[in-house]
């Protein structure tokens, strides 16, 4: 059997949650997020942040999340300035451009944003001729692994607010990068300096779910249309406050996003101890080394991957990507077969 190291939401739902959600099924509940449920969650997010003033909404994915945000906060001749392989722009179906917005792309070796890229884009839009850059949007961890640290993100805020710009966190592996080793940046530091950003749970334990949580408060207001509108306020949104409630009561989220970053830590060093080279340094749980095509074929056999960059005519770039529920002897044996080449 192909043991799959393509995404970090392969498998199902953390069984805590599983347990909960079969717990509470037959309990009456009020609908689209007045249910105590997503109170009690809402609150519990309020407190992670140190932040009570803070507004927080429920959707399902993150392609969804973006889409809706995005679309809320620009004026229809804004744009959202975006690394070349930032999810908007290059997994998402054109659901930015769909609601008439262009996206003003950057090339970026390690994924991650600089004040010096923005300025760039800033400098090249200088009238009403063209689209206005309004919108910064950034991924924390990156899609390429990397993460921003607290100076990083700092001076990215400093600099948004310095040009009249907003700055928006795409956190669907936000847990990855919080939990990386070299991460110096908490839940709280990271929601002080952006003006709007959400919590991925789809990738983290949670069968589906996102918590969108606003900052700025002149993005605050009607918000609740924008998610009716776009076909994301559900009905039976419990299921999203039963799961956040069981990944923060007791920092669950925490937990298994370092059981992820500790598998794909496992598998860097042991894949770097034999020589191999990486595309990008990731210390969260996505991996890019470096193999000889061969070795990619005879691996695929037994593992689901993808080939993310060809490098020259006989090496390519894959990713490995580990989750919370990731299997230690499946990293072992992984480790093994590519031993097997070496």
């Amino acid at each position: 059997m192909v043991y799959n190291f393509k995404n970090d939401y392969t498998e199902g739902v953390h069984p805590r949650i599983l347990e909960t959600l079969k717990k509470t099924n037959m309990e009456q509940h009020e609908g689209y997020g007045e249910d105590r449920h997503c109170k009690e969650a809402i609150y519990l997010l309020r407190q992670k942040i140190n932040n009570f003033n803070a507004d927080i909404h429920f959707v399902s994915g993150g392609t969804q999340t973006n889409a809706i945000v995005i679309s809320s906060v620009l004026k229809p001749y804004e744009s959202v300035i975006s690394t070349t392989s930032g999810h908007i722009s290059t997994h998402e179906a054109g659901a930015i451009e769909h609601a008439g917005h262009k996206i003003n792309e950057v090339e970026s070796l390690d994924g991650k944003l600089t004040c010096k890229n923005i300025q760039s884009v800033l400098d090249a839009h200088s009238d009403e001729h063209m689209v206005k850059p309004k919108l910064v949007y950034i991924s924390n961890a990156t899609e390429t692994g990397t993460f921003y640290k607290k100076n990083e993100l700092e001076a990215l805020s400093i600099f948004c607010k310095s040009k009249g710009l907003l700055l928006y966190l795409d956190g669907a592996r936000i847990g990855s990068a919080l939990c990386s080793q070299d991460n110096d940046l908490t839940l709280a530091q990271l929601s002080q300096w952006v003006d709007v950003f959400y919590i991925g749970g789809t990738k983290n334990g949670a069968m589906l779910g996102e918590a969108i949580l606003i900052i700025n408060d002149n993005l605050k207001e009607n918000f609740r249309f924008h998610l009716k509108q776009k076909g994301a306020l559900l009905a039976k949104s419990r299921i999203f406050g039963i799961q956040f409630v069981e990944l923060f009561k007791d920092d669950l989220f925490f937990r298994l996003a370092e059981h992820a970053n500790a598998m794909a830590l496992k598998l860097s060093r042991s894949i770097e101890k034999m020589g191999y080279q990486f595309i990008s340094k990731s210390t969260t749980n996505q991996i890019f080394p470096i193999f000889k095509q061969n070795l990619i074929n005879r691996l695929s056999k037994k593992y689901g991957f993808y080939v993310w960059k060809n490098v020259d005519d006989q090496h390519s770039a894959i990713r490995l990507v580990t989750s919370w529920a990731t299997k230690e002897e499946a990293i072992d044996r992984f480790i093994t077969d590519v031993k097997v080449d070496f």
